[in-house]
């Protein structure tokens, strides 16, 4: 129901003078989600039923006693679970499409590519559920579908990564907080990436299923597509919402310890992975405890980063101590939102503005 009230209103309630392709970016990724997200929530509530008739109603979808097949639940559960991953990633793509421009004093290079890559990323999200069933006993030729429609998602996402460096590229750059976050953004989700092309490869994902390499993989796609994003769009519009800017000491702090300490912790988990370190174990050799060592100091380093963020960033906005923000507050920012004043008003406009062909300024 969400997910259609944003289609509905993207679609429908644009500024007048705004064309499709002339949209955010941030709003392109959430329309792309919605579909998503009605796509496969329905899939998600059927899994779960069904699951929850196996333990009380006495059906067998899923108990091989009674003839049902519990890996049916791995393929109903990633069907859901891998466009999942892209409703996570896609508004995240969004906000860093903003802030890049922003801070680098440049319109964003190659909006219609981006637009599609985005799509691409949507539709392809639908069709590479497997390739976490690589080790189930999948029949080749499923695996050869299932890992080369992986290494094709690399497509769309590398063109939206060069996109970003390029629109970044002999630009004014600075480098305020929501740019840093950025720019630590497209450094951590490219290593993510890499790593799962190479878990694409069913052969090599046969071997490391299940190991801390997959985690480590996992961590650097979404800590980065999801926390390090809202964090850079936390920055970027937090004095539009609250009117007070924050101190960029106190954002550059909790930028560096959360970079540092994000990859200090994440980065041996690569090694122990490809030495056979299964996840969710509770115990393990000694020849593994020293990056475990390693990874748990840091990973409570990075906690304190954010609790650091929510106790020196967050409460002084909530309670409107710092400087008031000035209606546009980062000299490259272009959008609607910056039209008003800060904070911004409840009723954003009394009537819709109107907007002249390049759609980034307001006409009257």
């Amino acid at each position: 129901m969400g997910s259609i009230n944003i289609i509905v209103t993207i679609l429908n309630m644009r500024a007048p003078g705004m064309k499709l392709m002339k949209m955010p970016m941030f709003c392109w990724g959430w329309l792309i989600t919605a579909y998503l997200l009605i796509g496969v929530m329905p899939v998600l509530a059927g899994a779960i039923t069904m699951t929850l008739t196996d333990r009380h109603f006495g059906t067998s979808f899923f108990n091989p006693a009674e003839g049902g097949d519990p890996v049916l639940y791995q393929h109903i559960f990633w069907f859901f679970g891998h466009p999942e991953v892209y409703i996570m990633i896609l508004p995240a793509f969004g906000i860093i499409s903003h802030v890049v421009p922003a801070f680098a004093r440049k319109r964003l290079f190659g909006y219609t590519s981006m637009v599609y890559a985005v799509a691409a990323i949507g539709i392809l999200s639908f069709i590479v559920w497997a390739h976490h069933m690589f080790a189930t006993g999948m029949p080749v030729t499923g695996q050869l579908f299932f890992m080369y429609a992986t290494m094709l998602v690399a497509v769309p996402t590398g063109v939206k990564v060069f996109n970003w460096v390029a629109t970044m590229w002999r630009g004014s750059m600075t480098f305020e907080t929501p740019m840093l976050f950025a720019v630590g953004f497209i450094f951590v989700f490219s290593i993510g990436g890499l790593s799962g092309v190479i878990l694409s490869v069913a052969p090599i994902d046969i071997q490391v299923h299940d190991t801390y390499y997959v985690i480590a993989h996992f961590h650097y796609v979404l800590v980065a597509g999801s926390l390090f994003a809202m964090f850079a769009g936390y920055y970027y519009w937090a004095p539009k919402w609250t009117g007070v800017m924050y101190r960029e000491m106190h954002g550059q702090i909790h930028f560096w310890l959360s970079i540092i300490s994000f990859n200090v912790a994440f980065f041996p988990m690569h090694f122990l992975g490809l030495a056979g370190m299964p996840r969710r174990y509770a115990d393990y050799p000694m020849q593994f405890a020293d990056f475990n060592a390693l990874a748990s100091v840091a990973a409570f380093v990075f906690g304190i980063a954010q609790v650091y963020f929510a106790i020196f960033v967050v409460l002084p906005a909530l309670r409107h101590k710092g400087e008031p923000a000035p209606q546009r507050p980062w000299e490259g920012a272009e959008g609607l939102e910056w039209e008003v004043p800060s904070p911004a008003p409840f009723h954003t406009f009394e009537t819709p503005p109107k907007l002249n062909a390049s759609a980034t300024r307001v006409v009257g």
